[in-house]
């Protein structure tokens, strides 16, 4: 049975793998970062949807039978975009993320969070909307998520000042669940949550997303057989100093090799 490809601008997309594999262990799937271009949260639309493009291009090349856009901020701005463009299944993390939001707390607004592009370009708030158009949502770029999980500062004093900073907005909304939209933040959940108590339900897009691509896959009659052995391929445009420890760590264990991918075997800069 054909993988299913999954793409993220880095290695933050690992914690939506993690949860696909814990989703679906027959599976296989081959994994691509574009470590070399990160991040694309601060590229312009254009550029986001040309990279997502080339990405699902070099996944074509390993047969996928879908695609995971597990980043952010490429599902926010390219997702339609490389629906129109693929002839298979595409699946982002944005509208899973919005209906798990909506059935953990639906009579309560919703919190959103993410990188600057994914909040601007709206995407989680039109998703919820298109659910349920009366619902209430206060929406907070966290830049500075990013880098505290990156620099593995995931517990302590300096995290916990940057959360308060920038999700007491939403504490004062009163929201009843919280997205966490981007692929780093599930790393800092403990502390957003310790942030929140009880009140708040911290909405983990990977755990939704995988849960969608089992549905998806059901339905179209793709699942791989129990029986089957899976294997799990991963690809990087750029290996840098601290790339293993880091893709251990969003990734939850370790991970076989990972081979480089050069620009011209992938053809990047067409």
């Amino acid at each position: 049975m054909n993988p299913i490809g999954v793409f993220d601008s880095g290695i933050g997309g690992l914690t939506v793998l993690k949860a696909l594999t814990d989703e679906l262990p027959s599976e296989s799937f081959v994994y691509f970062g574009d470590t070399a271009r990160v991040p694309y949260g601060t590229k312009s639309e254009p550029v986001v949807k040309q990279f997502a493009l080339q990405d699902s291009l070099f996944l074509l090349k390993h047969d996928v039978k879908l695609i995971v856009v597990a980043c952010n901020s490429a599902s926010s701005v390219a997702l339609d975009f490389l629906k129109q463009r693929l002839a298979l299944p595409v699946i982002g993390v944005i509208k899973p993320g919005a209906e798990a939001a909506l059935d953990a707390a639906p009579d309560k607004p919703i919190g959103i969070i993410g990188t600057r592009a994914t909040i601007a370009s709206g995407a989680y708030q039109r998703a919820l909307k298109s659910l349920k158009p009366d619902i209430e949502f206060t929406a907070q770029p966290c830049p500075l998520f990013v880098p505290l999980v990156e620099e593995g500062l995931t517990a302590g004093e300096i995290p916990k000042v940057v959360v308060e900073h920038y999700l007491h907005p939403l504490k004062e909304a009163g929201i009843g669940a919280l997205i966490l939209g981007c692929t780093h933040y599930p790393l800092l959940k403990s502390i957003i949550a310790e942030y929140f108590g009880d009140e708040v339900i911290i909405i983990d897009s990977a755990a939704a997303t995988a849960q969608k691509v089992k549905a998806e896959l059901a339905v179209r009659g793709m699942l791989a057989d129990e029986e089957t052995s899976r294997s799990i391929n991963f690809f990087a445009s750029d290996i840098s100093p601290g790339f293993v420890e880091q893709s251990r760590l969003f990734f939850g264990g370790e991970l076989p090799q990972v081979e480089k991918v050069e620009f011209e075997v992938a053809d990047f800069w067409v």
